[in-house]
């Protein structure tokens, strides 16, 4: 066999199989936003299928909506096949049934067939309420609506705690919530911290800034999957995962001198800050460092710095490059971001404002 032929046939027994399935609430308090759900969930599963062909990976969808009942709209069903959300995802004036939803999708993906291939799993579930109704559909009323729904709220609790404790490390289950009371619950039903995402659920702009928060994730773990990862706790923690490998072979170090770190020690505007230091303001020239959730064009650069292992205070080398943005599994469009906690690298993203406010406690980092 020669060396082409053997390189093929190792490709095609490693072939990567993603399996993803989004999990959406439809209960009444969604109706304002169903409309652009639909059209943003069209262009969450368009970008997939882009990915997808661009890795070569096979990747395979399924849709479930909820209210206090679980309906499946699409089953595993390759990307590139599938059609659009409308006519599939209707309102209605339900309750939410969370639990039984998450609980379902796993159940019904654990009866994939894995034998052949390198096989990974994600589950992203969307929601704007908290549990309410899981076992309506044999119950038929919402827990507080039983003598005993205080018993079945707690049997379901147990379930989908007993199910994340036991999926396998290349299954990733995720979840979008409204507020952080939404998130701790939803660490108590064992979603890790980093796979948890607050959304804002009054907006139509927060529809389009969840599900642009779920297509980087996906991108992400997409792209992972080539470096041999196959399920991770960190799904929406942008930087978590960044390692000493990936920055000093993707990316150039900064000569010395032509770049400051500058703390920054009270809330002011980028421009002040930067020429109150005794530097020239340019724009562009200066990059807040990523310390919460916040918005990222498209043309903006990014650059990491090293942190001191001793002390965790960014002192060290400062990284960029072309490559900077893809390491960190941003889209080439506009998504918002929440930053994940690596021992190791800060991340910075530029500025092109002059009155950005910057956050006390962080740092600046100013090219010269």
């Amino acid at each position: 066999m020669d060396t082409m032929s053997a390189t093929v046939k190792d490709r095609l027994k490693k072939h990567f199989v993603n399996h993803v399935a989004l999990v959406i609430d439809k209960s009444g308090s969604m109706r304002d936003h169903s409309e652009q759900l639909v059209r943003v969930v069209d262009e969450f599963v368009k970008g997939l299928a882009e990915e997808s062909d661009r890795l070569g990976h096979e990747t395979r969808i399924s849709l479930y909506a909820f209210d206090h009942l679980v309906e499946n709209l699409v089953w595993d069903m390759d990307v590139k096949h599938l059609p659009s959300m409308r006519g599939l995802y209707t309102v209605e004036n339900g309750a939410t049934a969370l639990i039984q939803a998450s609980v379902k999708a796993l159940d019904d993906l654990g009866h994939i067939w894995e034998e052949y291939g390198e096989h990974s799993f994600l589950q992203v579930v969307v929601t704007d309420g908290e549990e309410n109704a899981s076992g309506a559909d044999t119950t038929g009323a919402r827990h507080d609506h039983l003598p005993d729904g205080r018993a079945v709220l707690d049997m379901w609790r147990s379930r989908i705690a007993d199910k994340m404790d036991n999926l396998s490390d290349h299954w990733t289950s995720a979840i979008m919530v409204p507020n952080s009371l939404a998130k701790r619950t939803a660490q108590q039903y064992g979603f890790p911290t980093g796979n948890i995402s607050i959304w804002d659920a009054d907006s139509d702009q927060g529809v389009e800034e969840a599900i642009g928060a779920v297509k980087t994730a996906a991108t992400k773990f997409l792209r992972d999957r080539e470096q041999g990862v196959r399920g991770t706790r960190n799904l929406f923690a942008m930087g978590q995962d960044l390692s000493a490998a990936d920055v000093k072979s993707s990316l150039r170090a900064l000569d010395a001198g032509k770049y400051v770190l500058i703390p920054v020690d009270g809330r002011t505007s980028i421009r002040d800050f930067v020429t109150g230091a005794g530097h020239p303001y340019r724009t562009g020239c200066a990059f807040y460092e990523l310390s919460k959730r916040e918005k990222i064009q498209a043309n903006k650069q990014i650059a990491v710095a090293e942190k001191d292992p001793a002390t965790g205070r960014t002192t060290g080398k400062v990284f960029t490059g072309p490559a900077a943005r893809q390491l960190l599994g941003l889209p080439s469009t506009e998504v918002t971001v929440t930053p994940g906690s690596n021992e190791a690298y800060t991340v910075f993203v530029q500025s092109t404002s002059v009155n950005r406010k910057l956050v006390a406690g962080t740092k600046l980092l100013v090219l010269l």
